[in-house]
């Protein structure tokens, strides 16, 4: 769980705070979803990631940049949760 404790008097910077957090949630979700739909297109060319099966048939470098992807992937969703929590 993640918490974020602002004190201030000022409405005016409880609301820049609000939205630069709000501004970062939405620029999170695009790159999830961006990089969601990467990891969908490797799947849709070869199927599961499954490295003894793309042995031979996938350039190394593909995989690699698909194992990328997806460590990319959940780094980008444990962010955003942690943003949404606050």
């Amino acid at each position: 769980m993640t918490k974020l404790v602002v004190e201030t008097d000022d409405a005016w910077t409880k609301k820049k705070i609000e939205g630069a957090i709000h501004t970062e949630i939405e620029l999170m979700k695009k790159a999830v979803q961006k990089t969601q739909n990467t990891v969908k297109g490797f799947e849709t060319r070869f199927g599961r990631l499954d490295r003894k099966a793309l042995y031979g048939s996938v350039d190394d470098m593909v995989v690699i940049e698909w194992e990328g992807e997806i460590e990319t992937l959940e780094r980008l969703k444990k962010k955003l949760k942690s943003l949404e929590e606050i």
